[in-house]
């Protein structure tokens, strides 16, 4: 969760988080900005708090000429005062120390930063193993690298159960989405959550920043060796306020109650500590917010940054609305979407106008001779069971020499989507449809995206099709695009799917299937889904011979109750053969049509490219490797995918290790992205990295992905059935880089909706007890993955009732020695060693603060929820999770 304490600020007004004292305390007098009201009480000229940005014309310059570096600023959420963009060259980020070298910016900005003089550079002691030298990180895998996992909202009127099974927090049979749920910043090699900013143990974000232990700028850094010093640099000027300049949190009164400021501001105290406090004007407060303030302490506002002047320590800004209580699921939901600047806005009247008005809707005659009419064609659909916007269909037909014709059939939303109506802006701006664990923001009105594109059962639907003649083993002997009209026979789940891959031989009793159409049976259907799976198997065993990479995380999936919407509870959400069949073909299909449209278009073709790791984490992870003994291979893809595939056996302890490491690795991966071919001139740059091939795209999945859409209209444009986008290559980068930045908004709402679920699970059933192994261990405390949910936290040692801890190294090693203090005085007190992979026994209790939980060590030896002693086998239960 991205709430971290709501804890009242008691430091002195005027210093800003992560700004010393030493700048001053301007802030105290200073005017919010307001230019009518100039503070008579201060002497003089104001000071300024902040460097004026640099002139438009300079900056241009000095990108050109390399003496100033652009980069997206990430802000350290558990140490706000530190910042980081990542060096162009892949080496170690460059730091940005403190607010006022930030300069205004706020987390995600793309700024422009002037390196700082050698000798103010961070010192990196080699001995201190607390180092945070590449902050910040939140883990962006790109969904080829992961399973396909989707969430849907439960469908209404199914209330004869008293639970909804959400299935995964992640979006629909994209063959890529989904990682870990919490973000996460690197430290010491070793990611730690950012469930929660405040951490019995941790420093106070509310206390006064001192220099991180690991920093020291006594000693003059020229005369240390090059390795322990880390680029430090300014930012001069902000190229793109990406951060949406709205935050959640608490309105406060100024703390002193005879200056002018008092009479006319409030205090904002946002509950990301990432965002500077924020003055708004008390004409915007509730009423009575002056004399009971009292009444407000729990209530979640939103506020908006209007302005932030040079003198001034504080941002001004506008409130927006009142959330509700803080805590509970919907305020805490809006909060999180209003953030990220999710547009959850009904659609207007003018874009409800671009939909078909006379329904119900039939396909119009003249469609049927402008399409091939598959609709004899025996097409069924595999979804989740709660999924209600189906993008694709798949039809598998058996011919006469042995081989295969196989289909994918894509809902045909650009059908609906006439470029350049307000319809399709709307759409170019929300770019994706957010998946929370309880609904979903559709990027599409519900009557395109839930009936008129969705592709239900036994409805005639317009389609664009890939369709392949295919041997048994996959190999691709003929290939055809085009827009088509299908008529699905049934829709299945992926449990459906997965019981005819399990009874090859059996006929599964009709009341176990879903409903399917007279003209086909369900043997066909089975028939048919055995078929895709011999050849998705093969597909799938060929990628990875190829060199294809696969780093699959652990995901909550969750069980709400659908009367209160609560969480019940939650368990790993399991990848099996019926998600992997739809996975191949998705993959197949995207990848033709990247290089049917990238042949037709060489430079306007929209593709999407996933570069290599960064270099510098992933020399730290081949030397942390190293240090542990671990023979792993990071030359490439597929030799790192060898590597995690064969190092392991498949007993509990290697099991859970491998999820540790899957964790590691996936920390150096960089983000998936969607280019212009035009814009590009390198083509080795087009590359995937994580499958390993030289051309890529988004085509499945039009209903929730405007990327998709635009594929669309491309391919259609080089069958030379629509018309070429009006976009030129400038235009569609742009439009792309606008895909990039939302999808990526929308992968962290999604984390942070199940990163509340998990508190409001852990609040409402906790204390949890479950394994976790030990990633990371630092001076007093050390972070783990709790197997059981998937969450890693960080166990603090002052947390613990032990007589003494002991940190140290053996070999590379790092280790901490606890002893505990006895619960009888006449016993002897248990000591325990913690180093990385060690397996331990957690709990999770909920905090008094809403929605903040911690993870303590249980004492060695007891007896627990898990029901085993110490030194038994792990219990069935987690096995099962760790298998997923």
């Amino acid at each position: 969760m991205s709430h971290p304490d709501f804890r009242l600020n008691l430091r002195p007004l005027g210093t800003p988080r992560g700004v010393s004292s030493v700048v001053g305390p301007h802030g105290v007098g200073a005017s919010p900005g307001d230019k009518k009201s100039k503070n008579k009480s201060i002497r003089g000229k104001k000071k300024s708090v902040f460097e004026t940005y640099m002139s438009k014309e300079d900056v241009s310059e000095g990108l050109k000429r390399g003496t100033l570096i652009q980069g997206v600023l990430r802000i350290n959420p558990k140490k706000f005062h530190e910042a980081f963009i990542p060096s162009p060259d892949g080496d170690r980020d460059i730091f940005i120390d403190g607010v006022v070298a930030r300069n205004r910016a706020l987390n995600g900005d793309l700024v422009v930063v002037k390196l700082l003089p050698e000798e103010q550079w961070k010192v990196i002691k080699p001995e201190s193993n607390d180092k945070e030298t590449e902050g910040a990180y939140e883990l962006d895998l790109p969904e080829e690298l992961c399973g396909s996992h989707l969430l849907q909202q439960p469908v209404k009127g199914y209330n004869d159960s008293p639970d909804v099974i959400i299935e995964a927090q992640f979006e629909d049979s994209d063959p890529e989405d989904g990682h870990g749920s919490t973000q996460n910043v690197l430290v010491d090699g070793v990611k730690k959550p950012s469930v929660c900013v405040h951490d019995k143990g941790k420093e106070d974000a509310d206390a006064p920043v001192t220099k991180d232990e690991s920093t020291s700028t006594s000693q003059d850094p020229r005369a240390l060796p090059e390795k322990s010093l880390q680029r430090s640099a300014k930012v001069v000027y902000i190229l793109e306020k990406k951060h949406s300049r709205a935050a959640t949190g608490f309105l406060k009164l100024l703390a002193d109650k005879n200056s002018e400021l008092f009479r006319k501001y409030a205090l904002f105290s946002p509950s990301d500590h990432r965002v500077p406090r924020i003055y708004v004007p008390l004409k915007d407060c509730p009423q009575d917010f002056v004399t009971r303030p009292q009444d407000y302490a729990n209530t979640l506002f939103i506020c908006r940054i209007v302005d932030w002047k040079e003198d001034s320590n504080f941002a001004l800004g506008q409130l927006a609305k009142s959330l509700g209580q803080a805590g509970e699921i919907e305020p805490e939901t809006e909060g999180i979407l209003t953030e990220y600047g999710v547009d959850f806005s009904d659609f207007s009247s003018e874009v409800l106008e671009c939909l078909p008005q006379g329904l119900p809707w039939t396909i119009p005659p003249e469609e049927f001779s402008k399409r091939r009419d598959l609709r004899k064609d025996c097409i069924f659909t595999i979804d989740p069971s709660t999924a209600r916007d189906l993008d694709d269909a798949l039809s598998c037909k058996p011919l006469a020499d042995g081989n295969f014709e196989v289909g994918v059939h894509i809902a045909d939303v650009s059908y609906f989507v006439p470029e350049g109506s307000p319809l399709d802006k709307v759409a170019a701006e929300r770019a994706t449809s957010v998946y929370l664990v309880q609904k979903v923001i559709p990027m599409l009105p519900r009557l395109l995206c839930e009936e008129l594109c969705s592709l239900h059962p036994m409805t005639d639907k317009l389609t664009f099709s890939v369709i392949w003649t295919l041997t048994p083993e996959g190999k691709i002997l003929g290939e055809w695009f085009g827009r088509t009209i299908i008529r699905s026979c049934t829709k299945l789940s992926y449990e459906h799917a997965q019981s005819m891959i399990e009874s090859p031989n059996e006929k599964i009793p009709e009341k176990e299937l879903p409903p399917i159409s007279p003209e086909h049976t369900s043997e066909e259907v089975h028939r048919a889904v055995l078929n895709l799976h011999g050849i998705a198997k093969e597909l799938r065993k060929q990628r990875f011979v190829d060199g294809a990479l696969r780093l699959d995380q652990l995901k909550l999936a969750f069980t709400l109750d659908h009367k209160t919407g609560l969480p019940q509870g939650c368990h790993i959400y399991e990848y099996r053969d019926s998600n992997k069949l739809v996975e191949e073909f998705m993959l197949l299909a995207n990848m033709a049509v990247a290089h049917k449209t990238h042949r037709t278009f060489p430079e306007r073709a929209l593709l999407r490219r996933h570069p290599p790791p960064q270099t510098k984490m992933l020399n730290d992870l081949v030397e942390f490797c190293e240090q542990l003994g671990l023979p792993m291979d990071f030359s490439s893809a597929g030799a790192l995918n060898k590597s995690l595939t064969t190092t392991f056996g498949d007993d509990k302890y290697s099991l859970a290790r491998k999820e540790v490491l899957t964790n590691m690795c996936s920390r150096p991966m960089q983000m998936a992205l969607y280019f212009c071919s035009g814009m590009l001139r390198d083509q080795t740059q087009f590359r995937h990295y994580a499958l390993n091939v030289p051309l890529y795209t988004h085509f499945t999945s039009p209903i929730r992905r405007f990327a998709d859409v635009l594929v669309h209209r491309l391919l259609a444009a080089a069958l030379g059935c629509g018309e070429l986008p009006d976009l030129e290559p400038e235009a569609l980068q742009k439009q792309a880089d606008h895909c990039n930045d939302r999808r990526m908004a929308s992968k962290r709402v999604q984390e942070l909706s199940t990163g509340l679920f998990f508190a409001v699970l852990v609040k409402e059933s906790g204390p949890l007890e479950s394994e976790a192994m030990v990633l990371g261990v630092l001076n007093q405390a050390f972070d783990v993955l709790v197997l059981r949910y998937g969450v890693q936290k960080r166990i603090y040692c002052n947390a613990l009732p032990l007589r003494s801890y002991h940190f140290q190294k053996v070999g590379k090693k790092p280790e901490l020695k606890l002893v505990w203090e006895p619960e009888d005085t006449d016993l002897e007190p248990v000591q325990q060693v913690v180093t990385i992979f060690s397996l331990v026994e957690v709990v999770l209790q909920a905090e008094t603060t809403a929605l903040k939980y911690s993870a303590v060590l249980k004492r060695p030896g007891t007896e627990g929820l898990l029901g085993r002693q110490e030194g038994e086998q792990p219990d069935a239960g987690v096995a099962g999770d760790l298998q997923a």
